[in-house]
C-alpha cells in the first residue's frame, strides 16, 4: 500500500514473524497466517525506570517489577511506545530486555521521544510534542539521534544541539550547582525547547524523518494544546502545532469526536485548518509502577491491524476505522459502516421504496422471483462496488 508516509514502503515484519509476508517461500504447512485486521491493544506513551524527568519508579528491583506489570497487563498489550525526554536510551534498554526473552506478548516496540515546544499553556507549562519513531530501519536509533542533533536551542550566546553532551552542557550553564552529570542532564532537558516551525523544517529537510517519524501532540489543558485556548493571540500558533501533528494524544471522547469531524468542525474544516482528521491515541504515561499500562478510566488504545508500525501509518489514513479508545474494542462493525436501510428515489416500479436492514444481516432468504438478487444488486450499487454481487 502506497502512503505519503512511506512512498510505497512496507518495511519488514516487526515482532514474532507470524505474518503472511514474513512467510514467503515457506511450505504451506509451515506458514502461520495472521488473522488479519483485528483490534489489538497498544500503549503508545509509557515511560520506564530512569526516565529523565519526574521519575517516580522505585523499589528494590524496579526493572523486574516494571517488566512484570507489562507482561501481566489485562487486556494484553502488544505494542509499546517507550518514552523519554529528548532521548532513546530507555527505549534501547527495553529492547535489550525483549531480546533476553522478556515481554513475550509485546510484538512491537518503538521509541517515543517527548519534546518541549517553546510555547506555554495557560498554566505556564511548555506544550508537549512527541516523535513516534518506526523501528523498521535497522539503523533507526542512530538515525533518530542524528535527526535530534539537527534541533538547536540558543541560550547565553551559545547554541546547543539536542545531544546528551550538549544537554549536559546546557544544564551546567543554566545551573552552576548542577555539577553531577545526571543532575545537569535533567536541568538541560527542562531548558531545551524547539518550535513547531523548526521541527517542521527539520522533518522536511530529512527524507529519513519523513519516512520514519510520526509527530504527535498532547491535547490536554495542562501541557497540551487545549491549554492554549484561553489566549486568542495564540490561536494561529496552536493551529500550526496541531497541523504539524499526525496523531493527537488524548483519551477524551470529545477530543476524539472533534478530530474525526464529528464536533464543531466538519471534515472539510479539519482538512482546511489542520491538514485533515487525526487519530486520538492514549497511553498510560507511566512515571511510576502503579501507572504501568493502567491509564485513567481504562482508556486503552486499540488499533485495528497487525502489531506493526505500518498499522499506525494506516491509522493516520483511516482514523475512524482503525483507532478506538476505551475499555474494550468495538464489537462488530463500526456504526458508520453498517447499512441501515436501502431507499430508492424515482423508482415507481418498486414498492415499497425503503427497505430497513438488520445490522447483523448475513443472508437474504425468500422465494424465487421475490427480489433477492435485485436487493443484493441495490446494496452493491449503494456501497459503490461496480462489479456487482
Amino acid at each position: 500500500m502506497d502512503s505519503p508516509w512511506g512512498h510505497g514502503h512496507r518495511g519488514p515484519c516487526v515482532g514474532n514473524g507470524k505474518f503472511p509476508y514474513a512467510a514467503q517461500g515457506m511450505p504451506d504447512s509451515d506458514r502461520v497466517f495472521s488473522p488479519g485486521s483485528t483490534w489489538r491493544r497498544w500503549d503508545p506513551h509509557i515511560h520506564a525506570p530512569g526516565t529523565i524527568l519526574e521519575d517516580e519508579f522505585d523499589g528494590p528491583d524496579v526493572w523486574e517489577e516494571y517488566l512484570a506489570r507489562i507482561e501481566s497487563a489485562t487486556p494484553t498489550v502488544v505494542a509499546l511506545g517507550i518514552t523519554d525526554y529528548w532521548s532513546l536510551d530507555l527505549y534501547e534498554q527495553v529492547v535489550a530486555e525483549k531480546a533476553k526473552g522478556r515481554l513475550p506478548e509485546v510484538e512491537l516496540l518503538f521509541a517515543n521521544v517527548e519534546l518541549r515546544l517553546a510555547v506555554a499553556t495557560g498554566s505556564g507549562s511548555a506544550v508537549n510534542a512527541h516523535l513516534l519513531i518506526s523501528p523498521e530501519d535497522a539503523d533507526h536509533v542512530a538515525e533518530a539521534r542524528r535527526f535530534l542533533s539537527s534541533l538547536t536551542f540558543k541560550a547565553k550566546r551559545e547554541v546547543y544541539s539536542c545531544t546528551r553532551g550538549d544537554l549536559v552542557k546546557l544544564g551546567r550553564a543554566h545551573d552552576k550547582g548542577a555539577i553531577e552529570e545526571t543532575a545537569a542532564l535533567r536541568v538541560g532537558t527542562t531548558q531545551f525547547k524547539t518550535t513547531a516551525t523548526e521541527l517542521r523544517e527539520a522533518i522536511a529537510a530529512s527524507e529519513w524523518a519523513q519516512k520514519n517519524i510520526v509527530v504527535a501532540v498532547a491535547a490536554t489543558t495542562g501541557s497540551g494544546t487545549s491549554g492554549m485556548k484561553g489566549d486568542a493571540s495564540m490561536a494561529s500558533t496552536r493551529q500550526e502545532i496541531e497541523r504539524l501533528a499526525g496523531v493527537i494524544f488524548s483519551g477524551t471522547p470529545s477530543d476524539r469526536a472533534f478530530w474525526l469531524g464529528d464536533g464543531k468542525d466538519s471534515l472539510a474544516d479539519l482538512r482546511e485548518k489542520y491538514n485533515g482528521a487525526k487519530p486520538c491515541l492514549h497511553g498510560s504515561d507511566a512515571h511510576k509502577l502503579e501507572r504501568v499500562c493502567a491509564p485513567d478510566k481504562d482508556r486503552f488504545t486499540w488499533i485495528k491491524g497487525d502489531p506493526t508500525f505500518e498499522a499506525l501509518r494506516q491509522a493516520l489514513i483511516e482514523p475512524a476505522a482503525r483507532v478506538y479508545v476505551g475499555p474494550s474494542p468495538p464489537d462488530g462493525p463500526l456504526p458508520y459502516r453498517v447499512i441501515r436501510a436501502i431507499e430508492l428515489r424515482g423508482a415507481d416500479w418498486c414498492t415499497p421504496t425503503r427497505f430497513d436492514l438488520n445490522p447483523g444481516l448475513v443472508g437474504i432468504i425468500g422465494a424465487r422471483g421475490s427480489g433477492k438478487t435485485a436487493l443484493v444488486d441495490l446494496i452493491t450499487t449503494g456501497a459503490g462496488s461496480p462489479g456487482g454481487p
